[in-house]
């Protein structure tokens, strides 16, 4: 996965002239991948993304997509390869999902109307391909507007917070669908996001940017490795303060109490196991055990100032 779908250098942009919006920032997106691009609301994610597709004009840097350097000459070129969904679709409630594509289609060159199945089989809308726009729920919105994106074959998808809004069951159907677009086609997928959850779940490679600038870009795996190997858990127990003594007399290093929780560092799962035996030795109840996400800690201490 070495060849880069998007490589893009020092670019910069400003949407006022006293202050940097866009700075010197790089994006590289492998092949194959899952790219999450994090950071919070107002960052410059969707900035980016604008400059990426053409629609602001950047003050300095390069974008190459495809290996391929983007400017006005090779614009519809490259475009052509690339499938977006911004934000919220643009739909009319009174159009069923099979109107919305046969326009859509019309805009592209050499779709064939077959296409149309395919992509509502793909989004899983088949049943629901001749209902009305106004009885589609937000998910389905959503899934409908991927699916447009998705007319004419893209080897690049580039995704605009794709759940925001969406219930924990349509998050989920958006988070497996694109899974599958990655895994069964190979198409390279490009989130914007400031969930970092989602980004875990469902992303290969991550950036995270704020105020306009890179500040870390890796893969997901490469994140959690960054944070070093220990486990870091939180043990709910019916005697806190006992537990702790039981621990520190055990000399567990990094073993303190929050909130009446127990919080230690282990090497692994099976030191977990361990630490319960020992507390239920000693008549302490444990109620529960919980792995704490220190890629939440690494995300809060790289974007807030």
């Amino acid at each position: 996965m070495n060849q880069l779908i998007v490589n893009i250098k020092n670019l910069h942009f400003s949407y006022h002239k006293t202050k940097q919006d866009i700075e010197n920032l790089e994006l590289k997106i492998p092949k194959g991948s899952i790219y999450g691009f994090l950071g919070p609301n107002g960052s410059g994610k969707s900035t980016t993304i604008r400059l990426m597709l053409g629609l602001l004009k950047k003050n300095s840097g390069t974008v190459v997509l495809f290996g391929q350097t983007f400017n006005s000459k090779t614009r519809l070129q490259i475009l052509n390869r690339v499938g977006a969904l911004i934000e919220n679709p643009s739909l009319y409630d009174h159009l069923d999902a099979v109107d919305h594509l046969r326009i859509a289609a019309n805009y592209r060159q050499n779709i064939a109307f077959t296409r149309i199945d395919e992509v509502l089989e793909i989004v899983k809308l088949t049943q629901a391909k001749n209902k009305k726009i106004k009885e589609y729920s937000l998910g389905m919105k959503q899934r409908l507007g991927l699916a447009i994106s998705l007319l004419s074959n893209p080897e690049l998808i580039i995704l605009d917070e794709p759940t925001n809004g969406l219930d924990p069951k349509g998050i989920i159907e958006m988070r497996t669908l694109i899974k599958d677009l990655n895994k069964k086609y190979g198409t390279t997928i490009f989130i914007s996001s400031h969930l970092l959850s989602e980004i875990e779940k469902t992303c290969t490679h991550v950036g995270i940017i704020r105020d306009g600038k890179m500040l870390y870009q890796d893969t997901v795996a490469g994140l959690k490795e960054s944070q070093g190997t220990n486990l870091k858990i939180a043990i709910e127990v019916d005697k806190p303060t006992e537990a702790l003594s039981v621990l520190k007399n055990l000399k567990m290093e990094h073993s303190a109490l929050l909130d009446d929780l127990l919080q230690i560092e282990v090497k692994n799962k099976e030191e977990i196991t361990a630490v319960i035996d020992i507390l239920r030795a000693e008549r302490i109840n444990v109620y529960q055990v919980s792995i704490k996400n220190d890629l939440e800690e690494l995300f809060l201490s790289l974007t807030e100032n």
